[in-house]
């Protein structure tokens, strides 16, 4: 059986939560509004719309992840929107370690999640430092910082 849809976003999110961490598949895509809009702005592209897909996106995560887990780091609610810090990881069926973090804002109405703005993205443990960053972005080596002479 299928939960009707809650009256709070505190109460929908933590639903999801705990769909999420039981595996329950059919628990996690009730959270969702048929025409659920997903949109991605650093991916344009790997926007969507449809509970459907959601299902499809989260059965090969739980296929592929078969001890994924994820927690709500922080939170913060107005009205209808819901800004929410995640981390989801696990370790996929190779062996290979699964971490992502980021935020998502979900819209929610009439008790489910009608939209979210997606930026969760896998952690790079080994990346580069915040000087190469902005020299891969701006295409300017670091110089030699400011002295604070403060």
């Amino acid at each position: 059986m299928v939960d009707p849809p809650v009256s709070s976003p505190e109460a929908l999110l933590a639903r999801l939560v705990d769909a999420v961490n039981a595996h329950d598949l059919d628990a996690l895509v009730a959270c969702f509004a048929p025409g659920y809009l997903n949109e991605t702005p650093a991916h344009p592209a790997r926007g969507f719309t449809g509970a459907g897909q959601v299902r499809s996106n989260w059965q090969r995560m739980f296929t592929g992840i078969p001890d994924l887990k994820a927690r709500v780091l922080d939170q913060s609610i107005d009205g209808g929107s819901a800004w929410t810090e995640w981390e989801i990881g696990g370790t996929r069926l190779d062996g290979a370690p699964v971490l992502m973090r980021g935020v998502m804002i979900f819209t929610v109405s009439d008790g489910l999640l009608a939209g979210v703005r997606f930026y969760l993205e896998p952690v790079d443990e080994n990346g580069d430092d915040v000087n190469a960053a902005i020299e891969e972005t701006t295409g300017v080596a670091a110089t030699a910082p400011e002295r604070d002479l403060s």
